[in-house]
């Protein structure tokens, strides 16, 4: 068995990961997209089409479109006579990720008020979910429940297409916050500051929480932009 036929193997059954979209191939690039917002598929694990077909019982061809849809997205890359492999970011993607996201995320928490109570909730939720994920010491849960609470601060705008739109951005995202070699470091800081834009979201204060949003995505970005930089120029071509 490979390192890719055992990665596979570990990822979640078909039913706990597709949801009803209006294509099969889009259900399978719908199930895939989450498993890299929820760090199951990392840069450079290459997506065997043979072994995803037998587990998803899909076909070839489904999948290969499910690929090129994705590969619109930026999160997977054909390399010819190798295979599909999902993306690994650069710094600057890491530039251009965050740039989109403050046009995205900003906006949407600054017209909180005009958002329903349980789309805050939501915002609540996400934070309750990732200081749950830190009591247990599981610091990719946290991470995955960071993703769950920026989706939820953009869904405050009401937009599907906006929602759908973030969800490619935060897969993307996602696959930045795989070169932080310490996900609890990483990531435990941050939690206490989606705690305070979720209370002040909360008091009706959306300007207050748009200022720590936009000083915290300053900071998560130029910590990953200085991790990145130092791996792009570090010794050696990556693997």
């Amino acid at each position: 068995m490979t390192a890719t036929d055992d990665h596979i193997d570990r990822l979640p059954e078909a039913d706990d990961a597709l949801a009803p979209v209006s294509s099969q191939a889009e259900r399978v690039a719908d199930m895939l997209r989450s498993f890299v917002i929820n760090g199951s598929l990392a840069p450079g694990v290459r997506l065997s089409e043979e072994r995803l077909s037998r587990k998803y019982e899909v076909s070839r061809n489904t999948l290969r479109e499910a690929f090129r849809l994705l590969s619109r997205e930026r999160l997977l890359v054909h390399q010819l006579h190798r295979g599909v492999f999902v993306s690994r970011p650069t710094c600057a993607d890491v530039r251009d990720l965050f740039s989109v996201r403050r046009h995205l995320e900003l906006p949407a928490v600054r017209r909180a008020d005009r958002a329903d109570t349980e789309a805050v909730r939501a915002v609540g939720a996400a934070v309750d979910e990732g200081e749950a994920a830190r009591d247990h010491a599981d610091w990719w849960a946290m991470g995955t429940a960071n993703m769950r609470f920026h989706q939820a601060l953009a869904a405050l705008a009401g937009s599907a297409r906006l929602n759908e739109f973030m969800n490619q951005v935060l897969a993307e995202t996602r696959l930045v916050f795989h070169v932080m070699n310490d996900p609890e470091e990483y990531h435990a800081p941050y939690l206490d500051w989606n705690r305070r834009i979720h209370t002040a979201l909360a008091a009706g204060h959306p300007d207050l929480a748009a200022d720590e949003l936009a000083a915290y995505l300053d900071a998560s970005e130029t910590q990953l932009v200085t991790a990145f930089t130092a791996m792009e120029n570090g010794p050696g071509p990556r693997s």
